[in-house]
Parts: C-alpha cells; structure tokens; sequence
C-alpha cells in the first residue's frame, strides 16, 4: 500500500487535434494500453484544461493541456458493501473503512474513494438525479483503517460538525508502534504544521495548530508495543508525527522513520486503526458508542506477535501527565 504517485503533462498536438481522449493518452503514455488509460479517466484521473474528464470519448482541441494523475492504486474501485456499515439511520452513517481506499477525491480518483462509493450506495434507484445528503464530518488517511462517521441529513450535519470541532467526539485509535514508551502512558501537545521541504507535519514552536495526543500502551513486546491513542484535536497526521517525535513511530510507517518489517514479517502500510467513536446522536442526544474490528492485516500482525484480538481491553479515559 506504498503511494506511488505519477504526474505526467503533454499538450494535444495539432494532427492529434478531434481525436478521443483515451486515444491520445495512449499515444503519450507509453506502456499504458489504451484499456489502462480508459480506466484512468473513469476513475477521474485525468484534467484537461484543469478540469477533470471522466469521458474516454471526449474530443480535444489542439494545444489542450492533459494531467494524468496516478496513484498507484488498483485501477478497480472500490465498491462499498453491506459488510462496511457499522450503524445507520435516516441522520448519520457509520462505516468501517478499509485500509488504502482515500476519504475524499483526490487528484487520481473520483470514483472509488470512500465519498464517492457512499453517493452510490445511499442513491435512490427511483430518484436518479436526486442528490444524497452526504456530510463529511472526519477524516483518515489512506492507510488508516477503521470507523468513520458521515452525516446522511442537513439536520444532522451541522450538530455533528460543531460536536467534532467542540471535541466532544471521543475517539480511540489502536497503533502499533516501534519500539515501548518508557511511559505507560502519557500526553503530548504541540503546534503542527506542515513542512516546506517534504510536505510533512512536524511540531513547530508557534505557526501550527493545536494537537493533544493521549496514548496508553495496552501490550508490549521487546522491541513493539500496542498503544491505545485518544485524541481531542484532529490534526492531519496528529498520531503519525506525534508518536515518531517520542521516539516510536507506527510500524509500516516509512514517512515518518517507521520500519516496514518485523522481523521477516512484511508491514505493507502504517499500522493505525480508528476503533471506537463515542457521540451523542445530532437529533436524539442519546450516547452512541460504535466501534470497527481490527483490520486484518493488523490482526495478521498480532496473531504474529503472540496476541489475540479477543485478549484487547480498552479503558475508560484516566488523567494523563504531560510529557
């Protein structure tokens, strides 16, 4: 589950001029078949002029602008299934999200990502041009497996919204981590930001965001720990960063100094899991405690370190001491 992000750029030459889109990609994508190229469009992988084209039939114009973004992912998209929700109602849904599928459209896709295949399962079949009511409320990374919430009703939508930025959403996360905190719990706080040279989130002494990390550690080996993570604030890599800076990044997670092995036993993406949203319901106000399995990769990965998934106990918030 490696990105391996491509940008290629070509101008529609004059003779290339009224020719299909998929027809001329192919022509300036070598080892890329035609078939591959109709996939990257469907996808949504492919602007011209700057505006993303999802018809292999379309015919340019000369001196067109093409961007063909790939992200190395399968060109198949995923499909959600009634195995992927956790709890639905006519406000909110809450579904299971598999590791290497993107929250949100990207650059290389539209259709396939989590947002999109959502529009698709809540379309009513006998209302086809009717829009559904569906409100990103949190976001994972790629690689982060685990639950996620959406509003499906206006209504909704703003209470859940002003319950994520006012942090009473709890959320628990399980990560494995290289290497044990020499404390058995902790917090960590910093300021976030994003880096000019990689693009990566660091902790900075002022121009970033807020980001509170709380995490205990649940099981420990010799040279990895299991560690449960709570956070109030949401940052982007908030867990991923804050982890590397203490000195144990997540297994899988090379961005950040992660290995992506142990020992013979390959780690194909960061070992994050979003296990427990706990919520008052936008419309009833009753307590909603949902949780998502542990991947199975990640359970692969404990299995292989001695530790059933059954034997994983998560407690109740306790104080937490600064480090």
């Amino acid at each position: 589950m490696k990105d391996r992000n491509e940008l290629h750029r070509f101008e529609v030459r004059a003779e290339e001029a009224g020719r299909r889109l998929d027809q001329v990609m192919a022509a300036h994508l070598p080892g890329r078949s035609r078939t591959v190229c109709r996939c990257l469009i469907d996808l949504g992988g492919v602007h011209v002029d700057g505006r993303r084209t999802c018809r292999c039939s379309f015919q340019v114009n000369a001196g067109a602008q093409i961007e063909v973004f790939i992200d190395g992912l399968p060109l198949e998209p995923f499909s959600l299934e009634m195995r992927h929700i956790i709890y639905r109602d006519r406000h909110l849904l809450a579904v299971d999200k598999s590791a290497g599928i993107d929250t949100q459209p990207t650059h290389a896709r539209y259709k396939g990502t989590l947002y999109e295949a959502l529009l698709r399962f809540l379309q009513d079949p006998f209302r086809p041009h009717c829009r559904p009511e569906l409100g990103m409320i949190q976001r994972l990374d790629r690689n982060t497996s685990g639950i996620m919430v959406f509003s499906v009703h206006p209504q909704a939508h703003k209470a859940l919204t002003l319950a994520m930025t006012s942090r009473e959403i709890e959320k628990v996360y399980l990560a494995l981590v290289q290497g044990v905190p020499a404390q058995g719990q902790g917090e960590i706080r910093s300021l976030l930001a994003r880096g000019r040279r990689n693009n990566l989130m660091k902790s900075v002494e002022r121009g970033g965001r807020e980001a509170v990390t709380r995490y205990r550690v649940v099981h420990a080996w010799e040279k990895t720990a299991l560690v449960e993570v709570r956070i109030p604030t949401g940052r982007s890599h908030q867990i991923r960063v804050h982890m590397a800076e203490l000195g144990h990044p997540l297994l899988g997670d090379t961005a950040y100094g992660g290995f992506d092995h142990v020992g013979d036993f390959p780690v194909g993406r960061h070992m994050l899991h979003s296990y427990q949203l706990k919520l008052r319901h936008p419309v009833r106000s009753d307590l909603l405690q949902l949780g998502a399995p542990i991947a199975a990769d990640m359970q692969a990965l404990l299995a292989h370190l001695g530790l059933r998934c059954s034997s994983i106990a998560i407690m109740p918030p306790k104080e937490q001491s600064s480090c």
